[in-house]
């Protein structure tokens, strides 16, 4: 067996996928232009997922993680932990549910289709869909999927929702669905929510569904002296998406749902007899895996590491936002936001750094922006700093 072709195959690829790593490991080194936190710290769990024998077996989440089903390979049980801790953390006022999915993208899904769903059976209509021009790209690919209409509001020079523009838009009698912006993919801006919450009063809108897209920013802010801009007792957002993979470090893209439970009730519970098991949410077989190791990650770190990493991120941000400036090198961000963004610098540093690109003629054309995450140490931002200060010198000549 020892000489067998299988074996020999799976050495020969074992050497293409170590090959591969260093690749990817050279790529990590440099990283900023992305929310991704390179440092999981997931190795631990990983070795008691071997040892345990787990790795060679297959677990689904299928169904609702709250209820109970015939199918037992699963981790439920801390999918459930998990949802509560965040419920605890968003400090929701009101019974909840939740479930853990693929990514920011399945968390504003539901969102999506959760307010579609409890608006219709109120009014017998469907919402019109309102989100920022500088919110996530998928808000607009979601609402057309579930062939709803959707009004894209313009946002100011910080990419914010334009307050003028939303009272504008807005039908005073038509089911409303808002998805604020809790943190925008470029600039790091979070909407305005008392402004446009002023708005809706104004105009007296009866039907409203709110859901919080907080990706990146919901994963920090509750542990900062900001947590009252996620907080559901606050502002009584009906769902609110945040992603595992972005702050937290889980090492596969994941999401945290997390909504009202009346609005979850609402929903078509269809009750498998497959499963014995309701399933109101639109995924159906999820990972097991992703559970586990995000309570790993919540329990072996712990709320205080998360709020020195907060911090930390933070800081770091204000620091390169301040060497910016001190270059001359235009440079912006938000507040409470671990997201410098700035004139965009040669195709050298860009592909260095792994930068993501953006445009906006209200700031001068071209930007990159650096997403300040838990593996951006000052030595990394120093090392792109003078990189760009070479390249001021060589501009100056």
């Amino acid at each position: 067996m020892k000489n067998s072709p299988f074996n020999l195959q799976e050495q020969q690829l074992t050497n293409e996928y170590l090959q591969y790593a260093d690749e990817m490991l050279a790529v990590r080194k440099n990283l900023l232009g992305y929310p991704a936190n390179e440092n999981s710290g997931m190795s631990g769990f990983y070795n008691w997922y071997i040892q345990s024998g787990l790795a060679d077996s297959l677990m689904n989440n299928a169904g609702d993680c709250y209820a109970p089903s015939h199918f037992d390979l699963s981790s439920h049980r801390y999918e459930c932990k998990v949802i509560d801790y965040f419920a605890d953390l968003l400090q929701f006022a009101e019974d909840y549910w939740g479930l853990i999915g693929t990514g920011g993208t399945d968390g504003n899904n539901h969102g999506v289709y959760f307010g579609k769903k409890i608006l219709w059976e109120r009014t017998g209509e469907l919402p019109i869909v309102y989100t920022s021009a500088e919110a996530h790209y998928s808000n607009m690919r979601l609402a057309d999927l579930q062939g709803l209409q959707v009004k894209r509001i313009p946002a100011d020079t910080e990419g914010r929702m334009d307050v003028a523009s939303f009272a504008k838009a807005l039908a005073p009698n038509k089911p409303a669905l808002v998805i604020y912006a809790i943190g925008t993919t470029f600039k790091g801006a979070m909407d305005d929510v008392a402004a446009l919450e002023e708005i809706i009063r104004q105009k007296s809108v009866k039907n409203i569904y709110r859901h919080f897209d907080a990706a990146l920013f919901g994963g920090y802010l509750p542990f900062t002296r900001c947590k009252d801009l996620v907080s559901q007792k606050l502002w009584h957002y009906d769902s609110l998406a945040i992603s595992g993979h972005k702050f937290f470090g889980i090492d596969e893209p994941c999401c945290v749902f997390v909504c009202r439970k009346e609005v979850f009730d609402a929903q078509q519970n269809s009750n498998i007899p497959y499963l014995e098991s309701s399933m109101p949410m639109i995924s159906c077989s999820r990972s097991a895996l992703t559970p586990l190791k995000m309570y790993w990650l919540l329990k072996t770190k712990g709320w205080y590491y998360y709020a020195r990493l907060a911090l930390v991120c933070i800081k770091n941000a204000e620091y390169l936002h301040k060497e910016l400036l001190k270059l001359k090198w235009p440079a912006w961000r938000n507040n409470a936001s671990n997201i410098v963004y700035f004139k965009r610098p040669a195709e050298e540093i860009m592909h260095k750094y792994s930068l993501a690109k953006d445009c906006d003629k209200r700031l001068g054309g071209n930007l990159a922006h650096i997403v300040v995450m838990p593996h951006v140490k000052q030595p990394l931002l120093e090392r792109f700093l003078k990189d760009l200060a070479k390249e001021i010198v060589g501009q100056e000549r």
